[in-house]
């Protein structure tokens, strides 16, 4: 067996025993880093991330985040259960901190730790806007993305380095380099991001109508997004335009979702 072979065989033999259920869609994803670690890492970023910045607190609107955290919370462990994933969250610290800064972001980091920064409020305007950023939040968390960007990262680190290798000649490997950095990038990794922030849209919009948030709030608030100029094909993320189409074709399913918990209006 050809060395390269050789290596793409036993990245495939590690893909495939590397590998967790998505509680959401039932794929297997790859899962090289264990959450137990990335948890635990996660959760000390975040705390030093706190000390670094101005937390907002006593405040209508901090207590609006941990109020629609929670809640969003609370409907992805009610989904979980239902859907025979009892104790998916055990290992979970949820907390919901509002930032001072101008930045027009919110982040889950893995583990359920929570920022949000005051220059996204004015975006998302009513408690349901900020459940649509939250729930699609959360969701990153819940389908393990974190630990899936990472797995991938090893594994494109891996292939460079094998290419590296296998290529002994100095200008081969150059030009491996050179168009393996573009291509792994354009083909592999971009995509793979914009799977997930359109999985977190799918996952989020279900979440945010189960707490009780009118879902129609989630391609509204994409709506008053501003666009970038940056080719879909380039970017981390989808199209403003995509992700309004896909969200309200969702908008049904998610009220149909609500109403297997008992839920059928909506605060906007």
């Amino acid at each position: 067996m050809k060395f390269t072979s050789r290596v793409c065989f036993f990245a495939s033999m590690l893909v495939f025993a590397s590998c967790a259920t998505n509680p959401f869609t039932g794929k297997q994803t790859m899962a090289f880093v264990k959450n137990d670690n990335l948890f635990a890492s996660s959760f000390q970023q975040y705390d030093t991330f706190l000390e670094e910045n101005k937390i907002v607190k006593g405040t209508d609107d901090a207590a609006r985040i941990t109020r629609i955290g929670q809640r969003i919370a609370k409907a992805a462990e009610r989904y979980l259960n239902a859907n025979g994933y009892v104790g998916y969250l055990k290992n979970y610290k949820w907390e919901y901190n509002l930032v001072e800064d101008s930045t027009k972001n919110a982040w889950c980091m893995p583990g359920g730790k929570i920022v949000f920064y005051t220059g996204i409020l004015p975006v998302a305007k009513t408690d349901a806007g900020i459940a649509a950023i939250m729930g699609h939040e959360v969701a990153h968390a819940l389908a393990n993305h974190g630990q899936q960007r990472m797995s991938a990262a090893y594994i494109q680190q891996g292939i460079a380095l094998a290419g590296n290798v296998a290529f002994t000649e100095e200008q081969s490997r150059d030009m491996f380099n050179q168009y393996y950095g573009i291509g792994s990038n354009v083909a592999g990794m971009l995509p793979f991001s914009r799977s997930h922030e359109s999985e977190a849209d799918r996952i989020g919009i279900i979440l945010m109508a189960i707490a009780g948030y009118n879902p129609e709030a989630a391609p509204e608030l994409w709506k008053r997004m501003e666009t970038s100029n940056t080719p879909e094909i380039l970017s981390t993320h989808p199209a403003n335009a995509s992700r309004i189409s896909e969200l309200t074709k969702m908008v049904p399913t998610a009220i149909a979702e609500a109403k297997k918990f008992g839920v059928t209006s909506f605060i906007n």
